[in-house]
């Protein structure tokens, strides 16, 4: 699975498109029925600097809150794109990457939802300890798709239906699947995942 950067951050600023003009694919976001807010997240990168997935956000700015109801507040949606490649070596020649698959964008979305999770009822020395232990989990549930953990159905992307892994949690949910050229994740709180569509982005500075 690919593991360049498990991190999905949240932007303390509105991020530029930069990054991710540099991807050699196409990223995607929620389609049009979405009429909500839209922000650009983080890329990450493999070790020749090349980009390999990235984040676009939709809705409410997620936050790290200890106050569970505050946090039950929040919508939104997060879709995570991850360009879809076999084993190959680095740009720079000195390294080998993992191939990418589903299990990539469900490991990346299911380690994103974590960031923004915060029981309420846990001290906050705790935390990195509890996140840890959640993101092996999450590991492990992505690299059993067929798994008991896992549901389907299907959503539009670019119009077409397309089958999705999709579980639930009590942080949230996180679906995963492909489209052309890529694999597509995604995790959110407080929008049904049921009613999503996914489209590739045309500007990115309606993301900016």
């Amino acid at each position: 699975m690919e593991t360049t950067s498990r991190v999905e951050g949240v932007p303390t600023a509105r991020r530029t498109p930069e990054g991710y003009l540099r991807a050699p694919f196409a990223w995607y976001g929620l389609d049009e029925a979405f009429t909500g807010p839209r922000w650009l997240m983080q890329v990450g990168t493999a070790a020749d600097g090349s980009v390999q997935h990235g984040s676009t956000g939709h809705g409410d700015t997620p936050s790290i809150k200890s106050d569970a109801t505050a946090a039950e507040k929040e919508r939104f949606a997060v879709v995570v794109t991850v360009a879809a490649s076999p084993v190959r070596r680095t740009g720079d020649g000195t390294g080998v990457l993992d191939a990418t698959t589903v299990s990539s964008a469900a490991w990346l979305a299911g380690s994103g939802l974590l960031v923004h999770t915060w029981p309420a009822s846990l001290d906050h020395g705790l935390r990195d300890n509890w996140l840890d232990q959640q993101t092996e989990t999450a590991f492990e549930l992505a690299d059993d798709l067929d798994g008991p953990a896992w549901s389907t159905l299907s959503l539009p992307v670019d119009g077409v239906p397309m089958p999705f892994h999709y579980r639930e949690s009590e942080f949230g949910w996180v679906l995963a699947g492909s489209a052309a050229g890529v694999h597509l994740g995604a995790y959110g709180r407080g929008m049904s995942a049921y009613g999503l569509g996914f489209s590739q982005i045309k500007d990115l500075e309606t993301y900016a």
